[in-house]
């Protein structure tokens, strides 16, 4: 089971080994990993400190999800060729 507070969106790039991760339910939440299993693996620590950092802040912490998902996708910045 694959266990994340937040929804994520993992991108692939044109690296083989090189992966963008962002939670669009966690505003300025974003990372890089070497693998799918990296990206959650980042997520699941960065999304710990990235709330930890907003409470530090006095910044609004949105709820967790009851359902998050987990999307993989090409990076949408990518041309299809």
């Amino acid at each position: 089971m694959i266990r994340l507070p937040y929804s994520t969106v993992i991108e692939a790039t044109e690296g083989p080994d090189f992966f963008g991760f962002y939670s669009p339910d966690l505003e300025g939440f974003t990372g890089v990993g070497h693998s799918i299993e990296d990206c959650l693996s980042q997520a699941r620590r960065g999304m710990a400190d990235h709330v930890q950092t907003l409470s530090e802040q006095g910044m609004t912490i949105p709820a967790t999800s009851p359902d998050p998902t987990i999307m993989i996708q090409n990076d949408r910045g990518l041309q299809a060729a």
